[in-house]
């Protein structure tokens, strides 16, 4: 008996609209950043000076922290993740999604190096620091490439037709990794809480971007589930027979 293949998935619908209604927040808090807006600088400051004095005064939890956004949800885990499921896709001759989760990510990371060199937003400042990081602040580049790493790994569920428990529990770990790692680099001293944000929404804007291409430029055949060539096929009348 055959397999049954993976089944075929209608696209996301929206997925251009997501993306332009994601661009506005986007540009204005940016906008807001470059201009040094006196209020969100100062909920900013309110945020990292609460929750630096938490650190110092938890040294246990700090710790964690830092294994968790060193290790865990490190940009580099999370690239190195990503890699392995582009290799199983090439395995199943996915090329498009293979090459889509590649430059996707290639991309999140060449955008937000670039944003953080043209902006230049120095990180907060402490005399007794518990953590310390490199390059300038905004955006978060660890909320960033977790939020389109995760993301991705969500789409690509529901693109192979993962089942409902399945599609659950990649949601919760994708949350608790996007949402963790933002708090930990707050938690650390190490970026502004509107640099998280930053990170969060130009990592949602880039997977949703992602998808609308994949909508609009792969064709249904070379898609899983199709009859080309993306490594996978629909059932045919053979199936189900011995």
């Amino acid at each position: 008996m055959h397999s049954a293949p993976p089944r075929a998935t209608p696209p996301i619908p929206g997925a251009p609209r997501a993306a332009l209604f994601l661009a506005v927040p986007t540009v204005l808090l940016l906008v807001l950043v470059v201009a040094e807006w006196r209020p969100l600088f100062d909920v900013d400051g309110d945020i990292a000076r609460t929750t630096h004095r938490w650190a110092v005064a938890h040294p246990d939890l700090t710790q964690s922290a830092r294994i968790l956004t060193d290790w865990v949800w490190d940009p580099w885990t999370m690239r190195a993740l990503c890699t392995a499921v582009v290799l199983w896709l090439l395995t199943r001759r996915a090329w498009w999604l293979a090459g889509l989760l590649a430059a996707t990510t290639l991309v999140g990371t060449l955008v937000q190096q670039g944003l953080k060199a043209a902006v230049g937003r120095e990180r907060p400042v402490w005399p007794d620091p518990v953590d310390s990081a490199n390059y300038s602040a905004f955006p978060s580049g660890h909320a960033m490439t977790a939020t389109v790493v995760c993301g991705l790994m969500v789409w690509l569920l529901r693109v192979y037709g993962a089942g409902a428990t399945a599609s659950r529990v990649g949601l919760a770990v994708a949350a608790v990794s996007v949402i963790g790692v933002g708090l930990t680099r707050v938690w650390l001293g190490v970026h502004w809480a509107s640099d998280i944000v930053g990170g969060w929404l130009l990592g949602v804007l880039t997977v949703a971007l992602a998808v609308a291409a994949y909508e609009r430029f792969v064709p249904e055949e070379q898609r899983p589930g199709g009859s080309g060539g993306g490594g996978e096929r629909r059932p045919g009348p053979a199936d189900g027979r011995a």
